[in-house]
């Protein structure tokens, strides 16, 4: 008897900023363009829709502070008109929290209606692919802490994660502390949950292998290769690098 054929693949154009430090309203106008143009493509009703393609943006910011649409200024240790850097409020769910060089960036922008119409699941399956990625690449073991979103090493919290739907087109995504200056995180209550701390991979390598010197690039493309690599294998997709967003 013949081997079922695998599942077709489908197509994910990958734009690979992860060495660049692009600014976060240029990002946040990306996104948003392109889930406009691909919600064009998407009937409001009905299951069938002509959007066959998924986007995945990785890259690093310069220092921001991002406020998602359910924030609270409790969670800031400073007065939102005297930010120590730049601060915006966005559309995606959740609390403050903290993107700078050293942090790798990964805005995928999927159809889950090829995938699993379900919010929850999309986290757990973003959650997932980081711990895979952070085994697999530097033999960390990392992992879920029930009730909340994220990815955790022992108390601190290495990953965030934070999405907004249209039409079941999900965006934003997640933030894995590569090589942080961890910092900034101090000026809020990152995620609002006070009572655990924040980690780096850079962190918690140099820690077990008293204090050695680590590369920071290297780190980066190392998570980069790992990370993007659990992507495309847990959702199915065959990444298409792409030189330039089109929008």
């Amino acid at each position: 008897m013949p081997s079922a054929l695998p599942p077709e693949l489908k197509p994910c154009e990958l734009f690979d900023l992860h060495r660049q430090i692009v600014p976060y309203v240029d990002s946040w106008g990306w996104q948003k363009s392109i889930v406009e143009r691909r919600k064009a493509l998407v009937g409001i009703d009905t299951d069938t829709d002509e959007d066959h393609s998924d986007t995945l943006i990785a890259l690093q910011h310069p220092p921001v502070y991002t406020l998602g649409n359910g924030n609270d200024e409790k969670f800031l240790n400073f007065n939102i008109e005297d930010s120590p850097i730049e601060i915006h409020r966005i559309d995606r769910a959740g609390q403050v929290t903290y993107h700078g060089p050293g942090q790798l960036v990964l805005y995928p922008i999927i159809n889950l209606r090829y995938q699993t119409k379900d919010l929850v699941w999309y986290q757990r399956s973003l959650e997932e692919l980081i711990i895979r990625a952070l085994q697999s690449a530097f033999s960390i073991k990392a992992s879920r802490i029930e009730g909340l979103t994220g990815v955790w090493v022992g108390e601190q919290k290495v990953a965030a994660i934070g999405i907004m739907c249209a039409r079941w087109i999900v965006y934003h995504g997640l933030a894995l502390n590569v090589t942080t200056d961890l910092t900034p995180f101090q000026h809020i209550v990152p995620c609002g949950i006070k009572s655990r701390g924040v980690g780096s991979i850079k962190q918690i390598l140099q820690k077990a292998s008293s204090g050695r010197e680590l590369n920071d690039a290297e780190l980066m493309d190392i998570a980069y290769e790992s990370l993007i690599k659990e992507f495309a294998e847990f959702f199915q997709l065959s990444l298409e690098p792409s030189p330039d967003l089109h929008l």
